[in-house]
């Protein structure tokens, strides 16, 4: 799947724009996993347990949003933006959405 933050694909040519594509993912740490991202956050530094976390649910949002455009006949996808929310203490929301489009070579 072709994608960019831009509004348009360098060397392609959109020729119809489906609408919004989403990928949602809501997601936790186990109470394990905030005994050791505690543990980490006394040494400072980079908390490898949470970055873990959000690398994770970004890349499963992706490929969410990836499955919708493609279900939608999308071969590219344009204005790619994340975004996350907290519900709950401990649990995020975490959205990845663009306009799914379908392109064609210049």
């Amino acid at each position: 799947m072709l994608n960019t933050t831009a509004f348009t694909l360098t060397g392609y040519r959109i020729t119809k724009e489906l609408g919004t594509a989403r990928g949602i993912v809501v997601r936790s740490r186990s109470v394990i996993g905030n005994i050791g991202a505690s543990l980490q956050t006394l040494f400072g530094g980079d908390i490898t347990l949470y970055t873990e976390l959000c690398e994770h649910a970004r890349q499963d949002a992706f490929q969410r949003l990836c499955d919708h455009a493609a279900a939608m006949g999308a071969n590219g996808l344009i204005g790619l933006r994340y975004d996350a929310t907290e519900i709950c203490p401990g649990v995020t929301e975490v959205l990845c959405y663009g306009t799914a489009v379908t392109v064609v070579a210049e």
